[in-house]
C-alpha cells in the first residue's frame, strides 16, 4: 500500500496549504472590514499566517492529544479491559506496526471508535464504552482492525492536521460573527459612517467579511470530507485482510448503524475521525456526508465470502458502488487470504445487562476498585474512599481496601 501512503501524505500537504489559503483570505477580508480599507487587510494576512503556522506546529506536536481531550477520551490500562488490549495487540502484530498504539475509552453510550496520531510510532486508538458493551470479539476485532488500517495508511496524520486546522478556521469565523452580533460599537460605527465618504466601501467589505466567515468553515469541511471519504473504504479493505473475517466488521457496522444516538462528545471537527458518523442524529449535518453510505460498506464486506484479500474487496467495491477502482493497482497482488471461521464467543443482548456492563466499565476507567465479598456481593469502591475498610451491605463482612 505504499502508493496509498504516498497519496495520503500528498493529501495532507494539499489540505495544509488549502486551509492556509482559507485562513489568509479570512484574515485579509476581516481586517479590511474592521480597518475600513483594503490596506488594513495585509495586517490580517500576517495575523492569519501566524495562526496557521502556530496551529500547524501544534498539530504536529500535540494535535492528537487535543483531539483526544476534546472527545473526552480517558487512557486505560490492560486491567480495565483485557480483551480490548489483547485485540489491539493482535492487530498491531498482524499489521506490522512498530509500536503498540495507546488505548483510550470514551464514556459515551453511542458505539463508535477512531484513531489519531502523527505516525505509526505515535498513534492512539479510542473506543466508546457503548461499543465495548455491544460488540462480540469478532466485531470488536473488525473495528480495531479498521482503525489500525488507518494508522498503517498514514490517515491519522491527515485527520490530525485537518481537525486542528479546521478548528482554527471555525474559531476565527465564530469569533468574528459573534462579535458582529453582540458589539454595539460596530452597530454605531455603521450608522454614523453610512452616509460619509468611504462608508459604502466599508459596508461592502463588512458584507464580504460576513459572507466569508460563514462560507469558509463550510468550504474547508467540504474539502476535508471530499479528501477523506475514500479513506473509510480503504480502511474497511485493510480490516478484512487483517482479520480474515469480513463479517466481523460488517456486523459491527450494522450494530453501529442501528444505534441512531448522536455522541455528546463529538462535533463537526472531530466527526470524520470516527468509523461511522457520530452526529447522524443531528439534522444540520445531513447536508453533507462525512462518511460513505454505511449500507454500501456492509454489502461490500458481506459479499466477500470467498476471500479477504484487497483484490476481493476491490471486486465487490466495483459491483456494489458501480464506480471505478479504488485500491491502487500496486496493492492488488495475487495473494490469497482465506476466510477464517467465526469465534464462539457471544455477547449478552440484554439491554439492562449492557447498561450495567457500561457503568462498570466506566467505573474502572475512573479508578474504582471492585472487591468481591465471600457472600458473592461485589463492592464498587470509589478512588476517594476515605477509610481502609469497607463493610458489605448484605452480610456485614468487612473487607480491606488497599
Amino acid at each position: 500500500m505504499w502508493q496509498q501512503i504516498h497519496i495520503n501524505k500528498r493529501n495532507s500537504i494539499l489540505l495544509l496549504l488549502s486551509m492556509g489559503l482559507v485562513l489568509a483570505a479570512l484574515g485579509y477580508i476581516i481586517a479590511a472590514a474592521i480597518g475600513g480599507s483594503p490596506e488594513a487587510g495585509w495586517l490580517g494576512i500576517l495575523i492569519a499566517s501566524a495562526i496557521w503556522l502556530i496551529m500547524t506546529l501544534v498539530s504536529f506536536t500535540s494535535g492528537d492529544q487535543i483531539l483526544l481531550a476534546s472527545s473526552r477520551a480517558a487512557p486505560v490500562t490492560p486491567e480495565v479491559h483485557p480483551q480490548l488490549f489483547n485485540i489491539v495487540e493482535e492487530m498491531k502484530i498482524a499489521a506490522g506496526l512498530p509500536k503498540m498504539p495507546k488505548i483510550y475509552i470514551i464514556n459515551d453510550p453511542a458505539p463508535n471508535a477512531f484513531a489519531t496520531g502523527r505516525n505509526p510510532q505515535n498513534a492512539s486508538v479510542a473506543v466508546t464504552a457503548g461499543l465495548l458493551t455491544r460488540l462480540n470479539r469478532d466485531e470488536l476485532q473488525g473495528v480495531i482492525a479498521h482503525e489500525v488500517s488507518h494508522i498503517v495508511h498514514r490517515d491519522i496524520l491527515f485527520v490530525t492536521l485537518a481537525g486542528v486546522l479546521l478548528g482554527s478556521v471555525v474559531l476565527i469565523s465564530q469569533v468574528f460573527l459573534r462579535g458582529m452580533v453582540y458589539s454595539s460599537m460596530s452597530a454605531r460605527r455603521y450608522s454614523s459612517r453610512g452616509s460619509s465618504r468611504g462608508g459604502g466601501g466599508q459596508a461592502l467589505l463588512m458584507l464580504l467579511a460576513v459572507l466569508l466567515a460563514i462560507l469558509a468553515p463550510l468550504f474547508t469541511q467540504l474539502l476535508y470530507f471530499a479528501l477523506s471519504r475514500r479513506r473509510e473504504y480503504l480502511a474497511d479493505a485493510g480490516a478484512a485482510r487483517l482479520t480474515r473475517y469480513p463479517e466481523g466488521l460488517a456486523s459491527a457496522l450494522e450494530k453501529i448503524a442501528q444505534q441512531d444516538i448522536p455522541m455528546e462528545s463529538a462535533n463537526q471537527v472531530t466527526a470524520p475521525m470516527y468509523i461511522a458518523n457520530p452526529l447522524r442524529g443531528k439534522k444540520y449535518l445531513n447536508l453533507y456526508s462525512t462518511h460513505p453510505p454505511i449500507e454500501q460498506r456492509i454489502r461490500i464486506l458481506r459479499n466477500m465470502s470467498q476471500g479477504a484479500s484487497l483484490a476481493d474487496y476491490e471486486q465487490f467495491y466495483r459491483s456494489v458502488t458501480h464506480k471505478a477502482g479504488m485500491i491502487p493497482q500496486s496493492a492488488l497482488s495475487k495473494e490469497t487470504v482465506s476466510i477464517r471461521p467465526p469465534s464462539t464467543e457471544k455477547t449478552d443482548p440484554s439491554s439492562l445487562n449492557q447498561i450495567r456492563a457500561m457503568g462498570d466499565l466506566m467505573r474502572k476507567v475512573n479508578g474504582f476498585k471492585f472487591l468481591t465479598c465471600p457472600c458473592g456481593v461485589i463492592l464498587k469502591i470509589p478512588p476517594n474512599f476515605p477509610t481502609g475498610k469497607a463493610q458489605c451491605p448484605h452480610c456485614g463482612h468487612v473487607l480491606s481496601v488497599s
